[in-house]
């Protein structure tokens, strides 16, 4: 099943502080995720309306990611700093 990639702005603005080398690995990360988004979750969290949402850590980073099945969207929701802590 294809999946259509979803980027939430606050993601993107994220991103545009990276270099370039780092951003095209993380975009690249998220085309993977967006091909089989079931093999790449580390772990579940919840989000603030206690929907489970999987969450990737790669190249030092927490990627909060839905896949929305129904849709057949993934919907990167956020990413942040690995070290920065749980994700609320």
């Amino acid at each position: 099943m294809k999946y259509r990639l979803l980027v939430a702005i606050e993601v993107i603005d994220f991103l545009a502080a990276m270099s370039q080398t780092r951003r095209d690995l993380v975009w690249n990360c998220f085309r993977q995720i967006a091909a089989r988004p079931w093999d790449f979750a580390d772990y579940t969290a919840k989000d603030a309306t206690v929907r489970d949402v999987d969450v990737n850590v790669f190249a030092g980073f927490a990627i909060r990611y839905w896949e929305d099945f129904t849709d057949r969207h993934v919907k990167i929701l956020e990413i942040q700093n690995a070290d920065r802590g749980a994700m609320s």
